[in-house]
């Protein structure tokens, strides 16, 4: 039997949210009772919230919405690399032990936290952009991390992002790899 990774945080009121964005809530517009068949609520967050793809409109003023960009990307095999307390960034020699040009290139998940925090993580471990580049060089199309962002928290210019959007790449980002072992998934 397979096991199956869950490798997305739970939402919940509460979950770290980037400073400055939408917290989670939800709001029950309606409950199961009398004259009322079903429950429904209204929930309110920003995109970044969890495990979240980004859109290259996020870091592309033309750049498409999440809805407009192929799925293609996001399945398929990935490789899950731990480079835990490398650091503020994630330098090739921090993965390179994963990566090898003669094998067909993967999606790259790196895992940085030993546990994913409970709260925002203002000090958060993000790619340095060669990094970036270099997986791109090898054919990569996808990078994720655990951390909420590709790059330093306090970045103005998005560095790591200005590759993505340039070299074509797809993010994820604020993944749980907690007890995922390094190697190749599905």
């Amino acid at each position: 039997m397979q096991k199956l990774w869950d490798i997305s945080p739970p939402v919940h009121t509460g979950s770290p949210v980037f400073p400055g964005d939408t917290p989670y809530s939800q709001q029950w517009c309606a409950t199961i009772g009398p004259g009322c068949p079903v429950n429904v609520s209204a929930i309110t967050l920003s995109p970044h919230v969890g495990a979240h793809a980004d859109a290259p409109l996020h870091y592309d003023e033309a750049g498409a919405s999440i809805g407009a960009v192929a799925l293609d990307a996001f399945l398929g095999p990935c490789r899950v690399i731990h480079a835990i307390g490398c650091g503020p960034l994630i330098e090739w020699a921090h993965i390179a032990h994963a990566i090898s040009s003669a094998v067909p290139a993967l999606p790259v998940l790196v895992r940085t936290y030993a546990q994913a925090p409970a709260q925002w993580d203002g000090q958060l471990t993000a790619y340095a952009p060669a990094t970036i580049e270099r997986l791109a060089d090898l054919g990569v199309l996808l990078v994720g991390i655990d951390t909420a962002s590709i790059d330093p928290a306090d970045s103005k210019t998005l560095d790591s992002h200005q590759v993505i959007r340039r070299r074509g790449l797809r993010v994820l980002e604020n993944l749980v790899l907690d007890d995922v072992p390094e190697g190749d998934y599905e």
